[in-house]
C-alpha cells in the first residue's frame, strides 16, 4: 500500500465517486468527510476496505478540507473532490515523491472533463497543491472558495493530471458558477475590497480572451468556446456582486 492518507469531502458524489476511490484503492488510508449525502455516497464509500466514511456539518470549503486533513494518520496525504480521479501517471509521480523524500509538495495539474471530453494536451491547464506533507500544509480559513493549500516548504509541478468530471453539463457549470461567485463577492467584501467600474466593464472580455487564446481553450473546439463564455461571466459575476454588496450595505446605512 502507498504510504498516504487521502481525503475527500463529499456531497452526493455517487455518480463518480467509485471511479474516485478506485483510482486511490492503493493508498493505505482514504478519509471521507460527507456533509449530507442522500444518495448512495455511503454504500459506494463503505465497499472499499481502505475507506472511512463520516458526517460532518459543512463548514465551508476550507473548514471542511481542515477537518478532514486532520484526521490523516499518514505523513503525505493527497486531497482529492468527488467528482475527480487520479491518473496513473500522477500516481506514480506521488510514489517517487514518497520515495525520494526530497520535497515538501506537488502542484497538481487539474484536467476539467467539460461535457464529457478532457481538455486538449496543449490546453494550458490550471493546477494546484494537492499532494503535500501533512506537516507543512494547510488552509487559509478566510476563503470561502477555491481553498488552496498553503505550503512551507518546496513544490514542484507534476506532469500527471488528476481529472475533474463534475463539470458535466453548461447547466451544472453555470449554476456552481453562481454559487461560487456568491461566496467570491462576500468574502472580497468581508476584506475590504472595493468595486471598481472599469473592471466591471473589462473582466468579462479579458477574461475571455485569458481563457480561449492565452490558455489556448481554442483547441477544444465548440466545448472550449463555450467553456470560455462561462468562465468569463463568471468572473463578471463576481465583480457585479461586489457592487450588489457595496448597495445593499449604503442602503442599510442610508435607513437608519
Amino acid at each position: 500500500m502507498i504510504p498516504c492518507s487521502v481525503y475527500i469531502v463529499t456531497l452526493n458524489c455517487a455518480e463518480w465517486l467509485e471511479s474516485t476511490l478506485e483510482s486511490v484503492k492503493d493508498f493505505s488510508e482514504v478519509i471521507i468527510l460527507d456533509s449530507g449525502s442522500t444518495d448512495h455516497t455511503y454504500a459506494i464509500a463503505e465497499s472499499f476496505p481502505n475507506t472511512r466514511i463520516s458526517h460532518q456539518d459543512w463548514q465551508g470549503y476550507a473548514g471542511q478540507k481542515s477537518l478532514a486533513l486532520a484526521q490523516c494518520k499518514n505523513d503525505w496525504v493527497l486531497n482529492l473532490d468527488g467528482d475527480e480521479v487520479l491518473s496513473s501517471e500522477l500516481k506514480a509521480e506521488i510514489e517517487q515523491t514518497i520515495q525520494s523524500n526530497q520535497l515538501d509538495a506537488l502542484i497538481t495539474p487539474i484536467n476539467d472533463v467539460f461535457l464529457g471530453v478532457p481538455n486538449s494536451k496543449h490546453t494550458k491547464k490550471h493546477a494546484k497543491v494537492r499532494f503535500f506533507r501533512k506537516s507543512k500544509g494547510r488552509y487559509d480559513l478566510e476563503n470561502k472558495v477555491h481553498e488552496n493549500v498553503i505550503v512551507d516548504g518546496q513544490s514542484v509541478r507534476a506532469e500527471g493530471d488528476i481529472y475533474h468530471y463534475g463539470e458535466s453539463s453548461i447547466f451544472v457549470k453555470v449554476e456552481k458558477n453562481n454559487q461560487y461567485s456568491e461566496l467570491k463577492a462576500q468574502e472580497k467584501y468581508q476584506k475590504g475590497k472595493v468595486p471598481s467600474l472599469l473592471k466591471l466593464v473589462l473582466v468579462m472580455p479579458l477574461t475571455f480572451i485569458k481563457s480561449y487564446f492565452i490558455r489556448r481553450s481554442c483547441l477544444n473546439g465548440w466545448r472550449g468556446f463555450v467553456n470560455s463564455m462561462v468562465n468569463a461571466f463568471y468572473a463578471f459575476l463576481k465583480e457585479a456582486k461586489l457592487f450588489e454588496q457595496h448597495q445593499k450595505m449604503k442602503n442599510k446605512q442610508d435607513n437608519l
